[in-house]
């Protein structure tokens, strides 16, 4: 299968840095091919919610000439997209909601008849780090996640939070094993 990792940290060795890597690895060793996409590196503008994005719904439409459209192709390219984002303020950080937000421009008539996706079928997934606990913390960005695979008529296919991280060296053999397991949920 063909990966896409979206990396909305930016931090290129932190903790969401360091658990994306594991699996990708895994993933890797299970025979797929995987691209990480380091957004923080990337341009990538608010949505303008000018919905010109509407007028063909066969593809992105944006008329935003930036690198979310390039982003975006490779995601609509790939069987399995991974966002992987710290929580900031309960939610996802800027580099990687500015993109979300652009999603805008995948999807035609929803909550309508007709709603159709340019990630229609996909495999997503999420992987969050955050300093705190789940609770109180990072449910309100998980239950955004689900709408999100909603509006994209997506199929979530695995979603790790890894809370009580400090700095990477400090992240535990069971956290390793369980970024194994995302990268198996996603594929399996």
């Amino acid at each position: 299968m063909q990966i896409t990792t979206l990396l909305g940290s930016a931090k290129k060795k932190g903790n969401t840095a360091t658990v994306l890597g594991w699996v990708e690895e895994e993933l890797q060793s299970l025979g797929h091919d995987v691209e990480r996409i380091y957004l923080n590196n990337k341009s990538i503008r608010g949505c303008l919610g000018c919905a010109k994005c509407r007028e063909n719904p066969d593809e992105i439409g944006c008329v935003q000439n930036d690198d979310a459209v390039d982003v975006m192709e490779q995601m609509i390219s790939s069987e399995v997209v991974l966002f992987a984002s710290p929580i900031y303020f309960w939610g996802f950080s800027a580099q990687i909601k500015a993109l979300i937000d652009r999603g805008y421009s995948l999807v035609t008539n929803y909550h309508k008849p007709g709603h159709t996706s340019l990630m229609e079928g996909k495999r997503i997934g999420l992987l969050v780090t955050g300093a705190g606990a789940y609770e109180e913390n990072a449910e309100g960005m998980f239950t955004a996640f689900d709408w999100i695979v909603d509006f994209l008529l997506a199929r979530k296919s695995g979603e790790l939070y890894v809370g009580e991280c400090s700095v990477p060296a400090e992240l535990s053999e069971e956290v390793k094993n369980k970024a194994l397991e995302l990268a198996r949920s996603l594929v399996g």
